[in-house]
């Protein structure tokens, strides 16, 4: 979704439309006992298997998809309340009402939630070693070939997004700014049948929605590369949830667990990519490229990824497109760093 990255980065990717945020229910439990809950958060005395863990997914592609693929998700010892939602900033919206305990967003989506104050914290992180794989694509036979083409132009993408800092990267390294453009908020489903209808004239957004309409729709990739945006995209919890040590506990095992998870999908891109395109309802031949370009893997919150999101606060506020100058260091926690290595 970033990737994810953005985060992670993602959405419902179907063909038949995507939904608008959706929720569903199952749970994942094992032998969950106070020993595992005192190795997840030292000191704690909990039975996980009394905790319930909210966790917000993108349908398809996120967590729930990436730990049924690596056979992990009936290791988790709680019970899980999955509920899927087709973007990151809808997500944290969410989670700062209270109905989202953490969940897996891009690199963009806390700065915006921080920026307006939310009580979210970024939790953990990913990175994509080539780099941010969101892209600009502009439909077949466009007259578009350059940047700078883009003047004047009806751009979707998602607002708040990780293809809202991609599409100001790109825009910003051409000499173009934001209002050079007409930008076009759209979820992916809208995006999507706006893009292939011809209401807009690109679209900024993250696999394996590119390589979907590449393939399918004879779409070109315009602007794509390790020079544009970010490569991180992250896990997010509520501080509220940060604050209850059950939850807390279980969600020390939850990142540990999907560390695991995507350190199977970048090992195995093959295997990820065939259960991706089941998942996301789309041919296995569209997910197995996405599954190499956008292999994700854990890494530890530093100085530099701290440093990273501060730099999407600049940026973003610079364009005007945040209120203030947030400082990320207050929605940031090392305290879950030893889960990256799961």
């Amino acid at each position: 979704m970033s990737h994810s990255r953005k985060i992670l980065a993602a959405s419902v990717i179907a063909l038949s439309g995507l939904a608008a945020a959706a929720c569903s229910s199952s749970s994942s439990s094992s032998s969950g006992t106070a020993a595992a809950a005192a190795s997840a958060s030292p000191g704690a005395s909990v039975n996980l298997s009394s905790v319930t863990l909210n966790v917000g997914d993108q349908k398809g592609t996120g967590a729930e998809a990436v730990l049924k693929a690596a056979g992990l998700l009936g290791t988790l010892p709680f019970k899980v309340n999955w509920s899927d939602f087709t973007s990151g900033p809808p997500m944290l919206e969410a989670m700062a009402s209270g109905s989202v305990d953490v969940g897996g967003v891009g690199d963009a989506p806390p700065v915006f939630a921080a920026s307006g104050g939310e009580g979210v914290e970024i939790v953990a992180a990913r990175a994509t070693p080539s780099g941010d794989q969101d892209a600009i694509v502009v439909p077949k036979g466009s007259s578009i070939t350059s940047i700078q083409q883009l003047k004047g132009k009806k751009i979707a993408y998602g607002s708040g997004s990780s293809a809202n800092y991609h599409l100001l990267t790109v825009l910003s390294k051409a000499g173009l700014t934001t209002k050079d453009v007409t930008m076009v908020s759209l979820q992916p489903a809208n995006a999507l049948a706006a893009f292939t209808s011809g209401a807009v004239d690109a679209w900024d957004i993250w696999p394996p929605y590119v390589q979907q309409v590449v393939a399918q729709d004879g779409a070109r990739v315009l602007a794509i590369g390790p020079q544009y945006g970010s490569p991180y995209s992250f896990q997010v919890a509520s501080k509220a949830a940060l604050a209850n040590p059950a939850k807390a506990a279980a969600i020390k095992v939850y990142l540990a667990t999907l560390n695991k998870a995507y350190t199977w999908t970048a090992q195995h891109t093959n295997a990820w990519g065939a259960a991706w395109g089941v998942a996301a309802g789309l041919p296995a031949s569209i997910t197995d490229v996405a599954a190499k370009v956008d292999a994700q893997t854990p890494v530890p919150i530093t100085g530099a990824v701290i440093a990273s999101e501060q730099n999407l606060v600049s940026q973003f506020y610079k364009a005007g497109l945040i209120p203030n100058n947030v400082d990320m260091s207050g929605y940031i926690t090392t305290e879950f760093n030893s889960a990256a290595t799961g």
